[in-house]
């Protein structure tokens, strides 16, 4: 089975993304089914944050996750920039880990750069891992000189994962951010993994290479969109699904191999950057 070392703790490396999950009623047993479906196939890192419909998110993963080993799950959340002070961060880490009914996260994230320092937020980041109730702290929608600036900082090398916007159409993070990671074996968490599908204008359901590489894996195209995301072993995808079905689907994706010719051939559709590319932030 494929993994990804993540926080010194090896992952499947396809995880559940909660984005606007929990906000409406009426699908509200309908996603829980499907976050524990996915946890009984193998997903271990659920991914979530105190903004997710303002906290209905972690409330809905702390209701999925209640008959689990909690041991065998990989939590993440992430705290609102402007709640990213020493003594802010306590407070919503603690609303954080109350919605979601456990007594301490896998990793915790700064989800966006705000006003904050970043010095006083890995403080307070730094205070709470001590503490036992996060395990590890990361960042989210940081840029390669933002993420530059976390490392030179008193315990920034303890960031242990950047969480961005990345899939085979939006491929910017290549030219320097993620080198950047890879020279401190730091994982990639790649939210939007599919994209959303066609609606980003990439047209992936029309693109005949996709199609064609899709019959010859016996997968659909969103399955191959996850394999290639996944390729290089160092990145987990999050794709947020609210069936049970599709969750199925979604992790299916990690037995798929892609060889150099499929890479090749799906580069000349979907070129590599060769210029530096604003952040995509979602």
């Amino acid at each position: 089975m494929k993994t990804v070392k993540l926080a010194k703790q090896a992952v499947f490396p396809i995880g559940l993304g909660t984005w606007k999950m929990g906000e409406e009623r009426a699908p509200r047993k309908q996603e829980i089914a499907a976050l524990r479906a996915g946890i009984e196939a193998g997903a271990e890192v659920i991914d979530t944050a105190e903004m997710y419909g303002n906290g209905l998110s972690e409330e809905l993963v702390g209701e999925a996750i209640t008959f689990y080993d909690r041991e065998k799950l990989f939590l993440i959340s992430k705290v609102l920039p402007s709640n990213a002070s020493k003594k802010q961060l306590a407070k919503s880490l603690d609303a954080s880990l109350k919605r979601l009914k456990t007594d301490y996260l896998d990793q915790y994230l700064l989800h966006w750069p705000g006003q904050i320092p970043f010095q006083e937020t890995i403080e307070a980041l730094e205070e709470q891992r001590q503490k036992g109730k996060i395990k590890s702290w990361g960042v989210s929608n940081l840029d390669t000189d933002e993420l530059k600036e976390i490392l030179r900082l008193e315990n920034g090398d303890h960031c242990a994962t950047n969480q961005v916007c990345y899939n085979l159409g939006d491929r910017g993070i290549e030219f320097d951010l993620i080198p950047l990671m890879r020279k401190q074996q730091m994982p990639l968490i790649a939210y939007c993994p599919l994209a959303m599908g066609d609606s980003q204008g990439f047209h992936f359901t029309k693109e005949k290479t996709l199609v064609e590489l899709a019959e010859k894996h016996d997968c659909d195209i969103f399955q191959l969109l996850l394999a290639w995301c996944i390729r290089d072993g160092q990145t987990i995808a999050i794709p947020k699904a609210g069936k049970s079905e599709h969750v199925l689907s979604n992790l299916k994706a990690a037995e798929i191999q892609l060889s150099e010719e499929d890479l090749i051939q799906l580069n000349q559709v979907y070129p590599e950057p060769t210029r530096k590319m604003p952040l995509t932030i979602w």
